[in-house]
This record gives structure tokens, sequence and C-alpha cells, in this order.
């Protein structure tokens, strides 16, 4: 029998600059992409998809960006030391024909302006959001990951900065 592995995955912290208006004081403040997936549990997550032979981590993640939500003119603003990894469901797993147990995603980070276009497919994708990190919590039901995109938009801040 083979032997188990994790899929390698690459996802994306995609930041834009918070729009001023008369009541919201905006400066350095930020809105993170979130894509919904039309199913019952864990729906909202950051744009994420397994990485293609010969692609680095950064190329994946703008690869799924651009499939899953039609942006092309991210810039890059740094990697993240977070990882998620995680077993698929045993329900899942029944459809797999082939050893791969679960995935291990790793993160970059990037930015776009605040008039970026988003395109979802309806069908992998059907619905988007801007939020900014005070607002994460009402989409990312999961703990485990709620925590790891606030630690990955910690990364993201530093980065900024820098």
């Amino acid at each position: 029998m083979s032997k188990e592995v994790y899929r390698s995955a690459a996802s994306v912290l995609l930041l834009r600059p918070v729009q001023g208006g008369p009541f919201v004081a905006a400066q350095g403040k930020y809105q993170i992409l979130l894509l919904r997936k039309p199913r019952k549990r864990d729906a909202w997550q950051l744009p994420q998809g397994g990485r293609e032979e010969g692609e680095t981590i950064e190329q994946a993640a703008l690869r799924e960006l651009n499939e899953e939500a039609g942006i092309s003119d991210a810039k890059v603003i740094g990697k993240s030391s977070a990882i998620y990894q995680y077993d698929f469901p045993a329900s899942y797993r029944r459809f797999r024909p082939d050893h791969v147990k679960g995935q291990k995603i790793e993160f970059i980070c990037a930015f776009t302006g605040s008039d970026t276009v988003v395109t979802v497919d309806q069908k992998e994708i059907n619905l988007f959001m801007w939020v900014t990190i005070d607002e994460l919590r009402k989409y990312v039901k999961r703990g485990e990951y709620l925590h790891l995109v606030q630690r990955v938009y910690e990364d993201a801040m530093r980065f900024l900065k820098q």
C-alpha cells in the first residue's frame, strides 16, 4: 500500500486599503479578501488551492487568486511562516482514489488597490467579501483556521511596515 501524504497547497491573504468616508478613519486600515465555497460548513476562506508540479508557493497562490477571484495584479509583500495542515474528513476521502490524506497549506501575503474588481465563477466560489480583521470571526468559524488567518494577517502588517 502507498504511503499516505499531504497535498501541498498555497493560499494568499490579500489586503486592500479601506476606503475612507465621512465616518471612517481609514488611514492604515486594511480589508482581507474572503471567498465562499458553496457548502454548509467552513464555507468562508482565503483564496487557496493545490500546488501544481514545478510551482513555487508564491506562483501557486497567485494562480489560485486569479482562478478563484479573477485578480491578476496583486503585489506580493512576503511569505508567512504559518502552515495549516489537516486531514480530509473520511466522507471526502472515500471519493479520492489517491493516497492523499489531507492538505499542507502555506501562505503568502499580497496587496492590491481599493478599486480591484473581484470576479467569482458561481460554481467553485459563489460569493466574496472584503472584511476587516475585526469582522473576520463573523465569517471564519473554525477556531484553528481563524487563529491561523489572524497570525498571517499579523505577518502581513509586519511586511507592510518594512
